[in-house]
């Protein structure tokens, strides 16, 4: 066996209703003033009331952030900052999906004064310390609350990433009640992101090791078998726990493991449309896996057993029907499927190849060379 490295949050806590015990995890960390960030939808659900009592009764302080939007630009993450500086806050909650708990690792960096923004894109660039983190997710997809990786909007169709272990949370807590009022779309949209980084991992050509691949495995498996109900029945906790406990699992596997292609190719639909992030993933995976087939059969068949349980036939045949049944998993769940259902046309095609291919840190983790002409391909393929 090769020499790897494997790395993970310090501790995670997981249950129905644990949220509540975010004060007396703080405590635990020598908080006594936490910032919570958020989004106003997730604060005007009151999903962000069970962690508040916590906190009070714990006799930790705090105050709230709201303004985090979906795939935040650099401004947002500034103003928040300045939010938790003013504040004077000893601690950071990231409580949300994953914008977010990036929002929230990076504010519990950047807070002590110590790095820029600027200076940290890319891999291992921090060099500094940051403030206790914890984060609680309020969507089974994005994994972030186990990941060393915050990804930020930094112009018109490119997001770039800070990736280093400093990132990584002290705390991941997983509570299936912040995800009751999940609607199904999103239920839907999110849980295919988490089923994308499981995929990804376990092809990845770079860092794959036993570990990220036995937690991709477990993963992808806990998302397959849950990820119908939880959206037919969003208040089914079981459900609900399950794809939180899978999405945190597939976050490990590609925190160590790094995802590709189809997070290349999913960032600029993103970036320059608006598409939420799960969506983008869902939209050009099965186009990406038919690309990468060739390079990827055997590990293709391995899964497609675990998504279609009693399946046989040979490696190719395991591999045809994992590509066809997650082109279908999005029609069953009412997602969109095709880039123009959400704004895209041909004339489009160049730029997003064109932001794509600035996405190397992702690409070079794809199991088969991707070049423009590529990306190119494969856009017009799901246009």
């Amino acid at each position: 066996m090769r020499t790897f490295e494997f790395q993970s949050p310090r501790s995670s806590l997981v249950g129905s209703g644990v949220s509540a015990r975010l004060g007396e995890l703080f405590k635990k960390l020598d908080c006594r003033a936490v910032l919570i960030v958020t989004d106003a939808g997730v604060e005007r659900a009151g999903l962000l009331k069970a962690a508040q009592r916590g906190l009070e009764d714990a006799g930790v302080a705090w105050q709230v952030f709201s303004r985090v939007e979906a795939d935040p630009a650099e401004a947002i993450i500034l103003e928040a900052v300045l939010h938790a500086r003013q504040a004077r806050v000893d601690g950071v909650l990231g409580l949300g999906g994953g914008s977010s708990m990036d929002v929230a690792k990076l504010v519990a960096l950047l807070a002590l004064g110590q790095e820029q923004l600027s200076d940290i894109y890319g891999v291992g660039n921090i060099k500094g310390k940051r403030l206790p983190l914890i984060l609680a997710p309020t969507t089974a997809g994005t994994g972030s609350e186990v990941t060393p990786i915050s990804i930020v909007t930094t112009g018109e169709g490119e997001k770039k990433g800070v990736v280093s272990p400093v990132l990584i949370p002290d705390w991941a807590v997983l509570d299936a009640e912040l995800t009751i009022g999940l609607p199904p779309h999103v239920t839907a949209a999110t849980g295919i992101d988490a089923m994308v980084h499981a995929i990804e991992a376990f092809t990845s050509k770079r860092l794959k090791n036993p570990v990220s691949d036995s937690l991709a495995k477990e993963g992808l498996s806990l998302l397959a078998a849950n990820i119908h109900e939880a959206c037919r029945n969003g208040g089914n906790i079981d459900a609900r726990q399950n794809m939180l406990l899978g999405a945190m699992l597939a976050g490990m596997a590609f925190s160590n493991a790094p995802v590709a292609a189809v997070h290349a190719l999913a960032y600029p639909v993103g970036a320059r449309f608006h598409v939420p992030h799960g969506l983008s993933n869902s939209l050009v995976l099965p186009a990406v896996m038919r690309f990468n087939n060739q390079a990827a059969q055997d590990q293709y068949a391995t899964l497609a057993e675990i998504v279609t349980p009693g399946l046989t036939g040979s490696s190719a045949e395991k591999a045809g029907s994992l590509v066809r049944r997650l082109e279908a998993l999005p029609r069953e769940l009412g997602l969109q499927t095709r880039l123009r259902d959400v704004g895209i046309a041909e004339g489009d095609l160049r730029q997003l190849s064109e932001d794509a291919m600035k996405q190397t840190r992702l690409l070079v983790n794809n199991p088969r060379e991707v070049t423009y002409e590529d990306a190119l391909a494969i856009y017009a393929e799901v246009l």
